[in-house]
């Protein structure tokens, strides 16, 4: 069912992982997705790809240190579209600090974290609202994490912007929800970039970690986490606001043990 034909869906960080599994899903659903990415080649290879499935690719440049980037984003899509019904901020740029103690990281890997990974979100969160606002409807889904939530060791920088994103999203659902938009977040667990590479450098521990998992797996980026993502974009989801949503197989439950080395 193209149950998002004449839907505009912008979708950060699509040009691989988690952000092209969802981007495939709503095109599947027959959107017109706009692949946002700061990888060109990737970007407009997951754009050319989802015509295929069903809706529509377009790639537009999207880069979380521009501080303004989101704004210049929505603006070139609400231009060439005239509306944006759904955002999806997924986007985030792994391996700014290498994991470590708090006392160990740099102050200046905390700023750049928090404008990749928070202050970025606040721009286009901010940019696309006015457009939400005038049609009194609108679907924001943030892409947040267990780290944050479980307080995992070793990753503070990352919790602490992933944690500011959820905190930020529950008042936006707050003030926003009289307009017709809803902002949910989602806590994914699946084998992404980052998590491919997770497993190649410490191998014992991602199998202890899916040994906790009641699913016994990490999730897929496009049928798992692109249908939760999906759900909560769709007409059937009015009334759901303000939620953070796991969508882990249930690794959320009894935490999971993450220990990665300290190196």
């Amino acid at each position: 069912m193209h149950i998002f034909d004449n839907k505009i869906i912008i979708v950060t960080g699509a040009g691989q992982g988690i952000g092209q599994g969802v981007s495939r899903r709503f095109a599947r659903a027959g959107g017109t997705v706009i692949v946002a990415d700061i990888n060109v080649d990737a970007g407009q290879q997951t754009a050319n790809s989802l015509q295929a499935l069903g809706g529509k690719g377009y790639y537009i440049p999207y880069d979380l240190f521009d501080v303004n980037g989101g704004e210049k984003l929505v603006d070139q899509v609400v231009a060439q579209f005239g509306q944006v019904d759904v955002l999806v901020n997924n986007a985030y740029p792994t391996g700014l600090i290498p994991p470590g103690p708090i006392e160990s990281k740099p102050m200046d890997g905390y700023y750049k974290t928090m404008q990749a990974g928070f202050f970025a979100i606040v721009n286009i969160m901010n940019a696309v609202f006015p457009h939400m606002k005038e049609r009194q409807f609108g679907r924001i889904i943030n892409m947040c994490s267990l780290n944050g939530v479980n307080a995992h060791k070793y990753t503070a920088e990352y919790n602490a912007s992933k944690e500011a994103v959820r905190a930020f999203s529950r008042t936006a659902a707050v003030e926003w929800m009289q307009h017709g938009i809803t902002t949910n977040i989602i806590c994914p667990g699946a084998m992404s970039e980052a998590a491919k590479r997770f497993m190649e450098k410490e191998p014992e521990m991602m199998a202890e970690m899916l040994s906790q998992n009641p699913a016994g797996r990490m999730g897929d980026p496009e049928q798992d986490i692109g249908g939760a993502t999906l759900l909560l974009a769709s007409d059937d989801a009015q009334y759901i606001n303000g939620n953070t949503i796991f969508v882990d197989g249930g690794s959320h439950i009894n935490g999971v043990n993450w220990s990665p080395k300290n190196k």
